[in-house]
């Protein structure tokens, strides 16, 4: 890649963040794009996005905006300095004219997901709570429906059956970030094209709400295993327990079987309890206001035993 060519990048959240501190090393970033500072936490306090953490540790120059599209002193960045590539990842802004008509290649966007399957801002955590078995990562250049932009390259991964969602963050954005400088070098050289998405085979993977963090011992052990997964590390899956959140970080599937939600054992130390078929072992847990710690010792500080219902 000609080391002259510059770039933007526009992103907030941390596989954003994970994208841009990887394809820092290949090529240089005139200027990063992020949303400005949002209260968070339980002190509401205001906190700078992880993408403009990473950037301002590399001393890049870093321009807050509630509007890429329509920011005026953007824009005018925009005209002065005429970046050959924006690269838009994990930004949660929409993107509109006339970034979009920008030379190709454009503001190229790196999807976790095999698009046109799992267009949306949770395709890493729905992909695992359905339990999918592969997923993959795309970089496609953006058009003015979401996430539905002719495609530069794609790339494939297995999902193991224990994978987290910050597991597959971690090895989606290495491997996004390594495919889209290959496809930027390749496009460069004329060797591949962008080519249209098949539009009749898209699926979609909306924000996580609240409503479904939350397990029911009534679903099968992989199913509650699979939603226990794919919200660790953020936001965590719970459970409500003598009208208390008992976070549920890490499971482990068992065949025992018991009734939905009774302690039926322990494997490992760890309480086993019983799920709509099957069982889950308590690998990891957090009570409210407390640090994680592992089932058995959570289960030692409360009244349960053997036999109980945890409802």
């Amino acid at each position: 890649m000609n080391p002259d060519l510059e770039f933007w990048f526009a992103g907030s959240g941390r596989f954003g963040a994970r994208c841009f501190s990887l394809l820092m090393q290949r090529i240089r970033f005139r200027r990063v794009i992020t949303a400005v500072p949002r209260p968070a936490g339980r002190n509401l306090a205001h906190s700078v996005t992880p993408v403009e953490m990473v950037a301002s540790a590399a001393g890049v120059d870093v321009s807050r905006t509630l509007d890429i599209s329509g920011d005026p002193v953007i824009l005018e960045r925009l005209q002065e300095e005429k970046p050959f590539c924006i690269f838009v990842v994990d930004f949660s802004q929409m993107v509109r004219e006339p970034l979009l008509s920008l030379p190709e290649p454009g503001c190229l966007n790196i999807h976790p997901s095999m698009l046109p399957a799992y267009r949306g801002a949770a395709p890493i955590q729905r992909a695992i709570m359905n339990g999918e078995n592969r997923t993959g990562v795309t970089v496609f250049r953006l058009a003015k429906e979401m996430d539905s932009g002719p495609i530069l390259v794609s790339s494939q991964l297995d999902i193991g059956p224990d994978d987290t969602f910050g597991d597959l963050l971690d090895l989606l954005a290495v491997e996004g970030s390594s495919i889209a400088m290959d496809g930027l070098e390749l496009l460069s050289r004329g060797r591949i094209s962008f080519r249209e998405q098949d539009h009749g085979k898209a699926s979609f993977a909306p924000r996580i709400s609240k409503q479904e963090t939350e397990l029911s011992w009534e679903k099968p052990s992989r199913q509650v295993h699979d939603l226990v997964r794919s919200l660790n590390p953020d936001p965590g899956s719970f459970v409500l327990i003598k009208g208390k959140r008992l976070k549920i970080w890490k499971t482990v599937q068992c065949e025992d079987t018991g009734r939905p939600g009774e302690i039926l054992g322990f494997r490992n130390g760890n309480p086993v309890i019983g799920c709509g078929s099957g069982s889950v072992q308590l690998a990891e847990v957090q009570t409210e206001g407390r640090k994680r710690t592992d089932g058995g010792s959570w289960l030692r500080g409360t009244s349960l035993e053997k036999g109980d219902i945890l409802e």
